[in-house]
């Protein structure tokens, strides 16, 4: 079994069950204890969980769409007000997964403007609103987190062009890599990079460092991140170090 198979599963269970022992994840994966310690001591780095005397236990990490939506709304609906004045009538605009980007879709109402989109929350948002253009990405639906993915999708994407891509995280190392949680968001997002002109990330402060096991990008593939800040001295010189532009709300 792959190691990233491996991870997966392995937070699956102690989100699904609470803490685990090394011993009953050793027998659930098929693997040896030994091989079951690197990989949580791989998964505690990147700040996923907490080992503890013979375990572990899982720390906040993908949560349902619905729970999500209900933290840091002020912070969020900063930042979407500042990245939605970024957009002039006429342009396209390709919007994430996430709770910020469907806060920055409310933001749009009454624009000039095409939206393409893998977040179905972005979608019920727009779809009363005549004067914008709204393009559904196709894909397989991923119900609790609302949003559309796989080959179906990154297909789509190839076949697309927009002005701007609003890109969400789940957190951004201190190198300025824009990380995430989730393994089968990520060929998406990257798809999304490839099919826009600027990229702009949209992360409040608890993404600074925040949490990810796969990473979607390296700095030098954003153009603009938007934050409430403050952004740790290390990822600013990263970012500015590849032409990134940081806005503060």
């Amino acid at each position: 079994m792959l190691a990233e198979r491996r991870h997966q599963l392995i937070l699956r269970a102690l989100r699904s069950g609470g803490p685990a022992a090394v011993t009953d994840l050793s027998e659930q994966l098929g693997v040896s204890p030994a091989t079951v310690r690197r990989d949580l001591l791989k998964l505690e780095e990147e700040g996923l969980l907490t080992r503890v005397h013979g375990g572990a236990v899982a720390e906040e990490g993908d949560q349902p769409f619905a729970e999500v939506a209900e933290v840091r709304v002020a912070q969020k609906d900063a930042i979407a007000e500042r990245a939605a004045a970024m957009v002039e009538d006429g342009q396209s605009v390709l919007l994430d997964i996430g709770t910020t980007a469907y806060r920055l879709a409310r933001q749009l109402h009454g624009r000039r403007i095409t939206v393409i989109t893998s977040n179905l929350v972005v979608y019920e948002e727009l779809v009363d609103d005549e004067g914008i253009e709204l393009v559904l990405l196709g894909g397989m639906v991923r119900r609790e987190y609302r949003s559309l993915v796989g080959f179906l999708t990154e297909d789509n994407l190839r076949q697309l062009h927009a002005d701007w891509l609003f890109l969400g995280t789940s957190g951004m190392r201190p190198g300025g890599q824009v990380m995430d949680t989730t393994v089968v968001e990520v060929p998406v997002k990257r798809a999304m990079i490839k099919a826009a002109d600027k990229v702009v990330l949209l992360a409040d402060s608890a993404k600074f460092p925040g949490t990810g096991m796969a990473k979607v990008c390296g700095p030098e593939e954003l153009d603009v991140v938007v934050t409430n800040g403050p952004v740790d001295a290390g990822t600013r010189s990263a970012l500015e170090e590849a032409g990134v532009r940081v806005v503060l709300t």
